[in-house]
């Protein structure tokens, strides 16, 4: 702004400079052209007054005669000749070097030339003393006797133009300082807000809408430095809501629950989100800014993006993909992203991941499925031997005695399989609340060792409790928890060939006790694991069925152990046994 100021300061001067050179000139010019024009009247004067004179004395001999040139050449300031009628000089005062060199040329060209036409007139010789001669005729009884030249050098109107400019130089260039001096004032008081206002367009140029400017002109300069302020003002108000709100979007994308993919007109990736990066394993630096198809392995996608990019409009599919040896379900939500003025700007993505919803949904067909069939085989058991009896069988005392006994069994089944649903249910809402209490756990696997010494017997199978001397106590429902571990040792029990063994063994920790079922029966295989704990779900149907089980037991036992806080870990081969772990907090963090 500095060179802004310089060009308005030196254009300033520049016509500054100009204007007074002229105003110099044109003042130089009409004093000398008012002197000169002086001079020459006074020239014209005092010829006309010395022609009247002359004439007056009686002419031109007369005059010379009576000595009257000696009394009035000293009254002039100028030189007086006087010439004959032929020319002939009668009497000169003459004395400058340069007029009597062009003296006789000039005296001949008036009395030869110009005063046979003119009775009187001027004439100019130029030179270095610019010589001005004035003639007038004399005549007597009406004849031309003779001319009077008044003659003169204007030298003195050289001095007279040297003090003239010098007067000028000395103003001029005195106003001029002065004009440079308010010039510079002037412009330093009108730039400076313009170079202020260049500044803060200059910041915020580079995104510094921070910056203000002082109002201190009430002028055009100041409304243009109070505008730049309102600008800088809304533009920092509109930057902020417009970071605030990309805060907002990269927050909402980064921590969304779906997968977030972005690819543009050309079909490079531009984005991707937190969860597309952690589900499909991908480095944003070898994924973005690379063409779709390069990246994307899955041609299920592949054919969706380019559908969307052929048709134009938004898709959603359900898709299966591999990943990690599994695959995984998703609904992908495809849509194209066109402008205002129907610019093609690209594809939006949005993986939802239904794995889990898929898992479940087959649960709750394998759920229906197993509970038809558990419930079917009571029922068809209730109800065809209740035929039989109908069809007369009753009459026969030991077949209904039979017959009612085995309706008895199925409906005792199906009252414990509709229980343990009814438990499992209770346990699973979200109001069900625990009546918590001090547990000795070492009491109740000894009560549930009475409880189930009939069945150990008639299996051969011994039931070894391992526990510390001291009571070990936990904080839960007795109840509850009783149940967890009848529900495993009785499972254990049930898969263990007669003849084998079965441990509960009680581990006190610092803040948890775990609690080992373990049994040396027919063990599970790896790939039943992770369902074990599924309702309904059995490893040997037709054993579990033949051992009485609802296939629900496990569910509960999962169930109830997470009430309390805690976690439940299974270990097993087969042919080998199986290890069930179980651990509960001595303290409950919250009272349910």
């Amino acid at each position: 702004m500095t060179t802004y100021r310089k060009k308005l300061l030196f254009t300033l001067i520049a016509l500054v400079m100009v204007v007074l050179m002229a105003v110099g000139l044109l003042l130089g010019h009409l004093f000398k052209s008012y002197y000169i024009k002086t001079f020459n009247e006074r020239i014209q004067n005092e010829t006309f007054f010395i022609s009247t004179y002359i004439n007056e004395h009686g002419g031109i001999t007369s005059f010379l005669k009576k000595g009257k040139t000696d009394k009035l050449t000293p009254l002039l300031e100028s030189n007086l000749t006087i010439l004959s009628a032929d020319g002939e000089i009668l009497y000169d005062s003459t004395s400058s070097d340069e007029l009597r060199e062009n003296h006789a040329d000039v005296l001949e060209k008036i009395t030869l030339e110009k005063g046979k036409n003119q009775r009187e007139g001027f004439e100019v010789v130029d030179g270095e003393s610019d010589l001005h001669y004035y003639w007038s005729a004399i005549e007597k009884d009406g004849q031309l006797e003779g001319f009077v030249v008044h003659s003169n050098e204007i030298k003195a109107i050289h001095q007279v133009n040297r003090q003239m400019w010098s007067i000028l130089v000395v103003c001029l260039g005195t106003a001029l300082i002065i004009i440079l001096m308010l010039a510079s004032k002037i412009t330093s008081y009108y730039t400076r807000p313009i170079e202020e206002a260049t500044m803060a367009a200059i910041e915020m140029s580079k995104g510094n809408y921070r910056t203000r400017k002082f109002e201190q002109h009430s002028d055009e300069t100041g409304m243009l430095t109070s505008s730049l302020n309102k600008l800088a003002k809304n533009l920092q108000e509109t930057e902020m809501a417009r970071e605030m709100n990309q805060d907002r979007l990269e927050t909402l994308v980064e921590n969304m629950g779906s997968s977030v993919l972005l690819i543009d007109s050309k079909g490079y990736t531009t984005l991707i989100n937190r969860e597309y990066k952690k589900t499909f394993d991908v480095d944003s630096h070898t994924f973005l800014y690379k063409d779709y198809y390069s990246v994307i392995k899955d041609e299920e996608v592949i054919a969706l993006i380019e559908e969307i990019f052929r048709t134009e409009k938004t898709i959603k599919r359900q898709v299966k993909i591999p990943h990690s040896l599994k695959r995984k379900h998703f609904e992908i939500y495809g849509a194209p992203i066109i402008g205002d003025y129907d610019e093609w700007k690209g594809i939006l993505l949005i993986y939802h991941d239904i794995t889990e919803l898929k898992k479940l949904e087959q649960m709750r067909k394998d759920f229906v499925a197993n509970v038809s069939h558990e419930l079917r085989t009571p029922i068809t058991s209730i109800k065809g031997f209740s035929e039989t009896l109908l069809d007369g069988a009753w009459k026969d005392e030991a077949t209904l005695k039979h017959f009612l006994s085995i309706i008895l069994n199925e409906s005792d089944r199906l009252q414990e399989l509709i229980q343990a649903l009814l438990n499992l249910s209770k346990m699973e809402q979200q109001e069900f609340v625990l009546k918590a209490d001090k547990v000795d756990i070492t009491s109740t696997l000894k009560e549930i060792q009475e409880m189930l010494i009939g069945k150990l017997r008639k299996k051969r199978i011994s039931l070894e409790i391992q526990v510390p001397k001291t009571p070990v106590f936990i904080e839960g429902e007795s109840d509850r928890i009783k149940q967890v571990f009848i529900n495993l040792i009785t499972n254990a029990v049930a898969y263990t060939p007669n003849g084998g063994t079965v441990s509960a063994t009680v581990r006190e920790n610092e803040q948890t006790v775990d609690i080992i079922i373990q049994d040396n029966g027919i063990g599970i295989e790896e790939k039943e694991l992770p369902r074990i704990f599924e309702r309904f779900y059995r490893i040997d149907k037709a054993r579990s069925r033949d051992s009485g089980g609802t296939g629900i037991g496990l569910a509960i036992v999962k169930h109830i152990v997470e009430v309390h806080k805690g976690k439940i870990t299974v270990e097993s081969k087969p042919g080998t046994g199986t290890t069930f772990t179980v651990t509960f907090n001595k303290r409950l963090k919250g009272k349910m």
